[in-house]
């Protein structure tokens, strides 16, 4: 019964003890045709479990020089004992069995060490990254202090901008880091589907107007409606404006944003850059959290976070490379369950 072996799970055997130890010590094969005859048979287990062990076949899991385990398997079906035959098939199964456990094993500490790994890298990114804004926010106070004390208020008005920019940029690395550990329901509600992209095209207005990037426009939604989570949406729909930003030169910059609605009703939206794009190399790895093409300028989160988002509405996130020949990131939204 489920209970009994939850019992048996509970049973702990030193090497010295029993048959499984006996098997784990000598590394060979003990055929046990009569346990109650048997002195070697550590009773602890029929004891605890209720089971009556009449004969035992203990096979030890040995890879190399190492022992693995012990596979034991407990009273023949039909016949008083386990014959050589019964012992040949249960080694073949101890030693795919062992194959199985040592190929969990190596899985676990791959995964393990690039836990790790992630975890040492991302650290040292977020703290170079945090470190930086922190001088530039420090820098800022220090100009702000002067300019107060010589009443220049060209020099407080500028200072006081790269500041709001440096808040703004430590906290989006924290809403990235937020929002990344832990899952989040959006809270959707209906809006218009021109409403939704022009959010965020006013949010980047600014740094669109300081590197003179033009932004065109091709929509083909009439008045659509869709049942979104507007701040979520709007987070990636602007992580991907201001990548697109980082990637094309100033002054030359163009940033293409398309959506229409398809025959399903579902909202599909292009944002497309004219710059370098993003190499076949390292396309793969763009929404893996903590994997960043800018150096310490990034996180590697903002895109992982943005992947996030558009799953957790039912979406999907594509990139490829567009028209203008830089990096094209296609988002589907799909129908509303519900008429809006």
């Amino acid at each position: 019964s489920p209970e009994n072996q939850q019992k048996l799970k509970q049973v702990r055997l030193r090497l010295d003890q029993g048959i499984a130890g006996q098997a784990a010590t000598s590394r060979i094969t003990v055929n046990v045709k009569d346990a109650a005859t048997d002195p070697r048979i550590h009773r602890q287990a029929d004891e605890t479990t209720g089971y009556t062990t009449r004969s035992l076949l203990a096979v030890p899991m040995v890879d190399g020089n190492r022992l693995v385990g012990v596979l034991e398997v407990v009273n023949k079906v039909g016949g008083p004992g386990f014959t050589d035959f019964d012992q040949r098939i249960v080694e073949m199964f101890a030693s795919l069995a062992t194959t199985v456990v040592i190929q969990a094993q190596l899985i676990d500490q791959n995964i393990q060490s690039e836990r790790l790994a992630a975890i040492g890298q991302t650290v040292a990114g977020l703290s170079h990254y945090s470190k930086n804004i922190l001088s530039g926010i420090s820098g800022s106070a220090e100009l702000i202090d002067e300019s107060l004390s010589t009443d220049n208020p060209t020099m407080l008005t500028s200072s006081w901008d790269i500041m709001k920019r440096s808040i703004a940029r430590l906290s989006t690395v924290i809403e990235d880091m937020l929002a990344y550990s832990k899952e989040r329901k959006p809270v959707k509600e209906w809006h218009t589907a021109t409403e939704v992209l022009e959010d965020a095209i006013l949010t980047a207005h600014s740094v669109m107007e300081r590197q003179k990037i033009e932004i065109q426009r091709n929509y083909k939604l009439d008045k659509a409606r869709v049942h979104v989570d507007l701040r979520g949406i709007h987070r990636c729909l602007l992580n991907l404006l201001l990548n697109a930003a980082d990637a094309i030169s100033h002054d030359e910059g163009i940033i293409m944003v398309r959506s229409w609605m398809t025959e399903t009703r579902a909202m599909v939206i292009e944002i497309e850059d004219n710059g370098p794009g993003i190499r076949d190399d390292v396309v793969g790895n763009v929404f893996k959290p903590f994997f960043s093409t800018k150096g310490s300028k990034g996180t590697g989160l903002g895109l992982a976070v943005t992947q996030k988002i558009i799953v957790e509405h039912g979406g999907i996130i594509r990139v490829g490379r567009g028209e203008m020949g830089g990096a094209c990131f296609t988002i589907v939204l799909p129908a509303p369950k519900e008429a809006g």
